[in-house]
């Protein structure tokens, strides 16, 4: 199944992104909350993969549940990190006797007190090997790889980030989701560029409406994303949860609304495993037509 069908010509695909929840009352409180979500007919439904793979098990259970449930593609997120080539033979094999559809290709951030990434012993280097190794091996599964609108941290320039991305595709990703961020303009200028650098896949934003002033500055820490003035000064100024969370959604319906605009292929919501805010954002914003998933 390849994503490139999902964000094919004339579709647009919109997706939704779990993590695995800690607790029984997260996963009670996780599947509520897709309840909801569901009813805006999302093309598949991805779930993280812990640091080091400490969530495996539990990420291969969660989509197994969400298609049980909701009959929806679903997406595992894999990384680099703490794992051999073997390794990532095993899960992958998993995942395809799971019923997973599509894999989120990373390669993974550092862990936790490392500042540089180092791949394990037998494992890989960069998120463009694993790609490769999909495509040799699990050719069945659809591949999403990350993209960075306002550039990896990491990367010494836009260039160089540019080429990263464009080496992740040439590996045979069908498709980009990006990481989060809060200026349109940040993206438009991405997707620019991704097209003058020769990459012809599918670009989908990747939205996380911000609700509340704390986790405005948490995100900027973890995530490196711009906050445009106006966003930061409207959530200083309204001290009460109920009007942050309200200054959050109408700042990302507006968001969304600009991007349906400008004819991104489908929207890619970070949904922290909760779903009052994309929910609210959702019903308020115009959504092209979309096929059913499957």
């Amino acid at each position: 199944m390849s994503l490139k069908t999902t964000y094919g010509p004339g579709r647009f695909a919109l997706s939704f992104e779990l993590f695995p929840p800690k607790t029984s009352d997260g996963e009670t409180a996780l599947f509520a909350h897709l309840v909801q979500l569901v009813k805006f007919a999302p093309a598949f439904i991805t779930c993280t993969y812990g640091a080091g793979g400490s969530s495996r098990d539990k990420t291969l259970a969660v989509v197994a549940e969400v298609k049980r449930r909701f009959q929806v593609p679903v997406a595992s997120h894999l990384t680099c990190v703490g794992s051999s080539v073997d390794h990532l033979r095993e899960y992958l094999t998993q995942a395809t006797h799971g019923g997973v559809d599509y894999v989120v290709a990373l390669r993974g951030d550092p862990p936790k007190g490392e500042t540089e990434f180092q791949p394990a012993d037998g494992g890989l280097r960069y998120a463009n090997e694993l790609v490769a190794l999909l495509r040799a091996e699990f050719p069945h599964f659809g591949v999403a790889v990350g993209g960075y609108p306002e550039k990896h941290v990491e990367a010494p320039s836009f260039e160089a980030d540019l080429e990263n991305l464009r080496r992740k595709v040439d590996a045979g990703a069908d498709a980009v989701l990006t990481q989060l961020f809060y200026d349109n303009q940040d993206f438009f200028r991405f997707r620019e560029r991704c097209q003058q650098a020769g990459i012809r896949v599918p670009i989908v934003p990747g939205i996380l409406p911000v609700t509340n002033f704390a986790q405005v500055q948490r995100l900027s820490s973890m995530c490196h994303a711009r906050l445009p003035r106006g966003l930061v000064e409207s959530l200083e100024a309204r001290q009460d949860p109920v009007s942050q969370f309200q200054v959050g959604v109408d700042y990302a319906i507006r968001q969304v609304g600009e991007l349906i605009r400008q004819d991104v292929p489908g929207l890619h919501f970070f949904l922290l495993n909760k779903s009052q805010a994309a929910s609210c954002v959702l019903a308020e914003v115009d959504l092209p037509p979309r096929t059913p998933p499957g």
